[in-house]
Formats: structure tokens, C-alpha cells, sequence
């Protein structure tokens, strides 16, 4: 059996055959109408939570006159009670005075770990100001800086070692800003992110399978409220914040202003009219889909987490939205419907 062969029909110089007719031509539109994505529409940097206001001198003046005045009064109270102790028995008065030191001791530690905290996540929202300056404003020398201080601060990080090379490898031989900032955050943040969606989709099943065994509302708000904090520790530590009391005190107030500035648990991303177009309603029980609702609430807050404290706006990387943790959801809750 022959090959079959592709001939021409016509040639060239055909008869009938006109060149300029198979000339390219350009045609110009005659109205141009601009329309809308209708699914998951890029998130508004705007609508990220804004970097906290510094203390006012009324705020800073209370805080300190507090802080003197409880000192003072630990202060006495402590010299009282050695005192009283020494009065009693000096070996007393010694016991007492080894554990005041060491308390003191204690306490000083505690403090100096969270003034690294504190810093630590200061420098993310720092970093992550920079980057965005340095998209914007296309600043080369801004966006080396950038990456040397992300570099440093996974420096001892094993599972960042290959996206650490591969940047230090890559960078002499880029030249712009924005190019700069894109390597950094595909090589050191698509790994962090990848990680942070999988803490997300876990806490989020826990507490959907959670809400649909427990037997009191009090159970579900309180695990709800246990996985919420959890999950934001979590997705802090994994991006280098490490926060301590205090720091993480000023990661949940940033994670609720989030949450308070996007509307909470956003109705925008169509979540009530897919679960109502799915049929899920219909087939799941009230329990099941309150353990749904419960699981978004707690994917609202690992995605206000995860733009809270990555030290990189998104920019080349999908920002994560409440649509991609639906099917992983509602498999579950179809499955557990199915067993029971």
C-alpha cells in the first residue's frame, strides 16, 4: 500500500488564480465592548488588609504610665515578700530569692523572643511593601535587596535549600525590577503557597467532619474557633513570621481586618449559588451542610492568613479563593452522607 501524498489543487500560475487575492488583510474594528470575567475575578490588592496605624503619643503615654505603675507595684510587692521570708527563716528568704531570679530571668527571655517576633513580622510587611514598589516602579537595586532579605531569612530552612540555589543562580543574570520579584516568588513562594493551601484544605475538612459528628453548636464554635487560630499559626510559621503571644495577637487583628474588609465570608465568590446549583441542599443533611459552611469560614481565614503574612504580593502566581476548596468539600460531605 502507497503512502497517500498531499498535492496541490492549484498553482501558482494557474489560470484563475489571483495573488493579491491571497494577500493578508487587515481590518479595523469598527466598536469595541469591554465585558466582565464572570468567574473568580483577581482579588483587589486593595482589598488587602492595610498596614497598622502607629500608636499615637495618647496611646503610647497611657501604655507607659500603666507599665511604670505595675512595675512599681510588682517591684514592692516582691521586695515585701522576700523581706517577710527573710524575717521568717533566712534559708526562706534565700529559696525565695533564687526563685525571683530565676522568674526574672524567665521573663526576660519571654520578652527578648517577642521583640524578635514582632520584628520578624515586621519585616514580612516591610518586604512585602517593597515588592510591590519594585513591580511597580520596575527598581532593580530595591528588588536584589528584596530577594537578599528573603534569601536570609529562609537561609536556614532545609526545605527552601533548591529554591534558595536556584535563585541565587538565576539572579546576576536579570536586570529588571519585576523579573527580580517574579523569580523570588515562583521558586521560594509557589512551594510556601502549595503548603499553605494543604494546611487550609485539612483544617477545613476537619472541621466539616467535626461540625457533622458533634452534638452541641457550643462543640462546633469552639473547634471552629480552635482551628481558625490554629490554621493562622501555622500558615505564620510557614512563611518565616514564627509569632509569639503578642505577635500573634497582632496577626489575628490583622487576619480579622482582612476578613472585615472583604466581607467576611464573601457572598461575592458565588458560593451560595453554586452549593444551591449543585443540588447539595437537597442532597446533604442540615448537619452535613452546616459542616460545609463551617469549613469555608475556616478556608476564609488560611486565605487572609496566607495574604496577611507572605512577605510577596501575588504577582505572577494564582491568588488562592474560596472556589478552589469547594469540590474538596463537598466530596467530603457527600461521602460521609453516602457511609451514614
Amino acid at each position: 500500500m502507497k503512502r497517500p501524498i498531499a498535492r496541490p489543487t492549484a498553482t501558482a500560475n494557474a489560470p484563475g488564480t489571483d495573488p493579491a487575492l491571497r494577500t493578508p488583510r487587515a481590518f479595523a474594528p469598527t466598536a469595541v465592548e469591554l465585558t466582565g470575567s464572570d468567574f473568580d475575578p483577581a482579588p483587589d490588592e486593595t482589598l488587602l488588609a492595610p498596614p497598622p496605624r502607629p500608636m499615637g503619643w495618647l496611646g503610647r503615654l497611657a501604655w507607659t504610665s500603666g507599665g511604670v505603675l505595675l512595675s512599681a507595684a510588682l517591684g514592692l510587692a516582691a521586695d515585701r515578700l522576700i523581706r517577710d521570708l527573710f524575717a521568717a527563716n533566712p534559708w526562706l528568704g534565700w529559696l525565695g530569692l533564687g526563685v525571683l531570679a530565676a522568674f526574672l530571668v524567665a521573663v526576660l527571655a519571654l520578652a527578648v523572643r517577642e521583640v524578635f517576633a514582632l520584628r520578624r513580622l515586621l519585616v514580612l510587611d516591610a518586604l512585602r511593601r517593597d515588592a510591590a514598589l519594585t513591580t511597580l516602579d520596575n527598581d532593580q537595586q530595591r528588588g536584589r535587596h528584596v530577594v537578599d532579605k528573603l534569601v536570609a531569612i529562609y537561609g536556614d530552612r532545609p526545605d527552601q535549600a533548591r529554591a534558595r540555589q536556584t535563585v541565587i543562580d538565576h539572579l546576576p543574570h536579570l536586570f529588571d525590577g519585576h523579573e527580580i520579584i517574579a523569580l523570588a516568588e515562583r521558586s521560594l513562594m509557589a512551594p510556601l503557597d502549595a503548603r499553605a493551601k494543604a494546611l487550609t484544605a485539612a483544617s477545613a475538612r476537619r472541621v466539616a467532619l467535626v461540625t457533622a459528628v458533634s452534638p452541641r453548636a457550643l462543640i462546633d464554635i469552639a473547634f471552629v474557633l480552635y482551628e481558625s487560630v490554629r490554621l493562622a499559626g501555622a500558615i505564620a510559621a510557614l512563611y518565616g513570621a514564627r509569632p509569639g503571644l503578642f505577635g500573634f495577637w497582632r496577626l489575628t487583628g490583622a487576619v480579622l481586618t482582612h476578613l472585615a474588609v472583604t466581607g467576611g465570608l464573601v457572598l461575592t465568590d458565588g458560593l451560595v449559588e453554586q452549593l444551591v446549583g449543585q443540588g447539595l441542599a437537597a442532597k446533604l443533611s442540615a448537619r452535613l451542610g452546616e459542616g460545609v459552611v463551617n469549613g469555608l469560614m475556616t478556608v476564609r481565614v488560611g486565605i487572609a492568613a496566607m495574604r496577611v503574612v507572605r512577605p510577596l504580593p501575588f504577582e505572577t502566581q494564582p491568588q488562592p479563593v474560596v472556589r478552589d476548596f469547594i469540590p474538596e468539600l463537598t466530596k467530603l460531605a457527600t461521602d460521609s452522607a453516602k457511609t451514614t
